[in-house]
């Protein structure tokens, strides 16, 4: 079928031209419009298991659930390989490899050039968020994988549903995709922000070929929300509700594989749950928000299922993840247990039999799961799944948090004095790198508010966009820096992490009430040890300092380096950022002298 189904209005033309368009261009066998339905799943999985792209697994302890083996040179982003086309070089940013639309167009049509042949296209129409929410957003994603289509089915509400709403508003975002012949010479992500168009070859990992996760809802949709007013963020959301039944909510940025399923799904210390206390997930990974009539921030989870990081996802670090993933799950580059488990590198139980490439496993030839496989599953699995994920008017955010890996420098937690210092905290976040991205795993790097791979325009014009939100009657969220990855001189970690994690959450909607005490210094609002609960949390004299304290001579460091990365986007770059730089280095002077 060429056309949308039962497409008589001219709001779909523009789609169905458009379609018509991709399927001259790449000349596939036959076409598919995809409705989201039960049997079209069923089919599609058949289908899958048939030419071996989905492997059935053990149907009595992971019912209805696959493995998907990648190509061993397709399983992360390729940030090296991924562009912006604007019109104007600057307007992309020195945070993004550019290239012009013309060019980006003609390279990724040579590309497609009859890439489909022998092939089905599918094609997704689907919507990133409720689909009744006035904050989601809708788009087409043309596709000749059948994998893809599947993580699409889990990952967003796709389908006869999102394509009613595209007829009704007559917009949506175009993404082309093709796996191509899985050639990393012949590898591209395009992403074309004043069209609202991603076009993606060469590759069928996950943020690289489901373009509704970090293609559309980072990169396009961030440049949407400048446009629109409002913002699209690489954070988790989640509720804290405390034992008089409370509830705020916390959005929380942190790059890729640094725990934001974790904390996502945070399962309170047994205390605490004693106590009353409670997490509820709403998202973990991607949040937009937008001001509400009252002045505070509104955020929507625009995904509706999870494309988490396997290794390290255990009974102990994330009990509700693990929960999630028993039924229903497609595992993509984990390792294999004789009786066909999925199996990967922290999960405490079972052996593996065979690693993610499908070897029998050999533990002197590496881990048994690709250190970045994933698993996809729905969203409503979860245990501490929040319905509140769709309330169409979104959750009020009462605090934003960022962090990253930091093994040095960064005390566990401090508050920003305001908006702008805030911003300045995101601003300048650094995080050292992990294998969620291709190229050296360990380095620190400047990764702000956890944008750096998922921005789609210029940095200086994205830190402004954020400013911009302190106006007159905003009740704006207090924000906060954290860092769960401080180690001691011995290289141990000196905080527990994971369910403790909740002890700073708590202090930290403590401060936004006002009933939590802090010490200022100039690098913000930091706890004394006193001001959070540690029962049950035997901490060293070391841990203690490091965790609680900072070091003036090396934050004295910290900000020369912040200047001279905001110096990296000259003239744009807003003065308000360059001040509040140079106002906590002054302070910091001023305390050492």
């Amino acid at each position: 079928m060429a056309v949308a189904p039962e497409s008589a209005g001219s709001r779909l033309d523009a789609l169905n031209q458009w379609v018509l368009e991709v399927a001259r261009l790449t000349r596939p066998e036959r076409i598919q419009w995809c409705d989201g339905s039960d049997s079209e799943f069923e089919a599609l999985v058949e289908r899958m298991e048939a030419d071996g792209t989905l492997l059935p697994l053990n149907p009595d302890t992971h019912p209805r659930s696959w493995l998907h083996r990648s190509h061993p040179e397709d399983v992360a982003r390729v940030e090296h390989l991924t562009f912006v086309c604007t019109s104007e070089r600057d307007d992309a940013g020195p945070n993004n490899h550019w290239m012009a639309p013309a060019d980006g167009h003609a390279r990724m049509d040579g590309l497609f050039d009859g890439c489909m042949r022998g092939r089905t296209m599918y094609v997704i129409p689907y919507c990133m968020g409720p689909i009744d929410s006035p904050l989601s957003r809708c788009g087409v994603e043309i596709t000749d994988s059948p994998y893809v289509v599947a993580n699409m089915r889990i990952m967003t509400r796709m389908g006869a549903a999102a394509l009613a709403r595209i007829e009704r508003e007559g917009s949506f975002v175009r993404g082309l995709h093709s796996v191509g012949e899985l050639d990393p010479d012949r590898r591209f992500i395009m992403h074309f922000p004043e069209e609202l168009t991603i076009k993606s070859f060469g590759s069928g990992y996950g943020g690289n070929a489901l373009l509704g996760k970090k293609c559309h809802a980072l990169r396009i949709a961030s440049h949407q929300a400048r446009t629109e007013g409002w913002l699209a963020e690489h954070m988790l959301i989640l509720g804290l509700e405390n034992p008089e039944g409370e509830t705020h909510y916390i959005a929380a940025a942190f790059p890729s594989a640094c725990g934001k399923t974790n904390l996502a799904m945070l399962i309170p210390p047994e205390g605490y749950r004693q106590d009353g206390w409670k997490v509820w997930t709403v998202g973990d990974d991607i949040c937009w928000m937008r001001p509400g009539s009252d002045g505070r921030l509104y955020a929507i989870n625009p995904e509706a299922g999870f494309f988490g990081v396997a290794p390290g996802t255990s009974m102990a670090s994330n009990p509700n993840a693990l929960a999630s993933i028993q039924r229903d799950t497609i595992f993509t580059n984990v390792g294999l247990t004789a009786d066909n488990q999925p199996w990967w590198e922290g999960l405490g139980v079972g052996e593996p039999a065979f690693d993610w490439r499908g070897n029998a496993y050999d533990c002197n030839a590496g881990p048994a799961a690709h250190p970045n496989s994933r698993f996809t599953v729905s969203a409503r699995q979860c245990p501490s799944y929040s319905a509140e994920a769709e309330n169409p008017a979104g959750v009020p955010i009462s605090a934003i948090v960022f962090g990253g890996r930091r093994a040095s420098l960064v005390p566990l937690v401090f508050e920003a004095r305001d908006w702008a210092h805030g911003v300045l905290v995101g601003a300048a976040m650094g995080s050292e790198t992990t294998a969620a991205a291709t190229g050296a795993v360990g380095v620190m790097r400047r990764d702000p508010m956890a944008m750096k791979p998922f921005c789609g325009y210029n940095f200086a014009d994205y830190f402004a966009h954020w400013l911009s939100f302190d106006s007159e009657g905003a009740r704006l969220p207090k924000i906060f820096h954290v860092n769960w990855f401080r180690k001691g001189d011995d290289g141990k970690f000196l905080w527990p992490g994971f369910g403790d994690n909740l002890r700073v959450l708590e202090w930290m909607i403590k401060r936004v009430e006002g009933r939590a005490g802090a010490v200022d210094t100039p690098i913000g609002a930091l706890p004394r040890v006193e001001d959070v609960n540690l029962d049950g949390v035997p901490l060293t004299a070391e841990a203690r300092d490091k965790l609680f304290g900072f070091d003036r001579q090396a934050w004295l460091a910290e900000l020369d380096g912040i200047g001279s990365y905001l110096d990296e986007y000259g003239p744009r770059m807003p003065a308000a950022l360059r001040s509040e730089q140079q106002r906590i280095a002054v302070a910091l002077a001023r305390t050492t002298a």
